[in-house]
């Protein structure tokens, strides 16, 4: 049998300037650039890289037209430099009505896929932004089915199974990530791949911001859960060729739903004493 398809993955950690969009963009424009002539298909970029991660300073200073705008300048990154691009921005609505949101650009600049953050993290992200409710996206894109979801939505574990068990195999993760977490990187990031037979790819910010010590650790974890590449404490561009999914044990051929649902949909008797 022929291989599968293969994307070759570019993921960009940095550091932003937090509301110096001309600056951010400038510097995703060279990863782009870099990227591309690396023979990246795709490139991953971390959550709210544009504007930097900020919240309450984009909320109170990114108006409605700026993000438009934003959206509209990184579709012109991605056609410039001929590359597919996962970028995180504030979404479009008034700054009290607004997400954060991850889109997939193709080659072109035009949206194919766009997912608006289910989990927001902390006190100043619940005060600047408002969840999304939508399911993660799972698109046909560069021979593979790609998903979009956003830092703290990887940390629940029904958010990567739902896409896995509508056919994702490569999810796309930009995140915030602070100093003092990176075991999100080290150990749950691989186990969500793991447990459910997809390439994980997650991008972070790296350095201070808005007084923020963000952590970098940015990874691309294959489906069996090894880290393929770890981008450290650097700032720059990892690489990894993506295939489609496969491993030794099939945790979604496995699984039963039935099961599950019945242990919820029903009182059970979870003292353990045998029947």
């Amino acid at each position: 049998m022929p291989p599968g398809p293969s994307v070759r993955l570019a993921l960009f950690q940095g550091r932003a300037e937090p509301l110096d969009l001309v600056a951010n963009l400038a510097v995703l424009d060279q990863a782009a650039r870099e990227a591309r002539a690396a023979g990246a298909d795709l490139l991953l970029t971390p959550e709210l890289f544009a504007t930097g991660y900020a919240p309450s300073l984009i909320r109170d200073s990114v108006s409605t037209a700026a993000a438009a705008d934003l959206d509209r300048d990184l579709a012109r990154i991605a056609a410039r430099h001929d590359i597919a691009l996962v970028y995180s921005a504030p979404g479009p609505g008034p700054a009290d009505d607004r997400r954060i949101t991850s889109t997939l650009v193709d080659r072109a600049g035009r949206v194919v896929a766009r997912y608006a953050k289910s989990h927001l993290f902390g006190a100043e992200e619940r005060a600047s932004f408002r969840p999304g409710t939508a399911p993660p996206p799972v698109v046909d894109f560069l021979g593979l089915k790609i998903a979009l979801l956003i830092c703290y939505d990887v940390e629940f574990p029904e958010v990567v199974r739902d896409a896995a068990v509508h056919g994702a195999g490569l999810v796309l993760v930009p995140t915030a990530l602070s100093r003092g977490y990176e075991n999100v990187s080290r150990v749950l990031v691989p186990a969500r791949a793991l447990e459910n037979s997809v390439t994980l790819a997650y991008a972070n910010h790296v350095g201070i911001e808005a007084g923020l010590d963000l952590a970098g650790a940015s990874v691309i974890v294959g489906p069996d859960g090894t880290i393929v590449a770890d981008a450290g404490r650097t700032t720059g561009l990892s690489y990894a060729t993506v295939t489609a999914p496969g491993t030794d044990v099939d945790y979604l051929a496995d699984r039963r739903p039935e099961l599950y649902r019945s242990w919820t949909d029903a009182a059970h008797d979870r003292s353990g004493r045998p029947d």
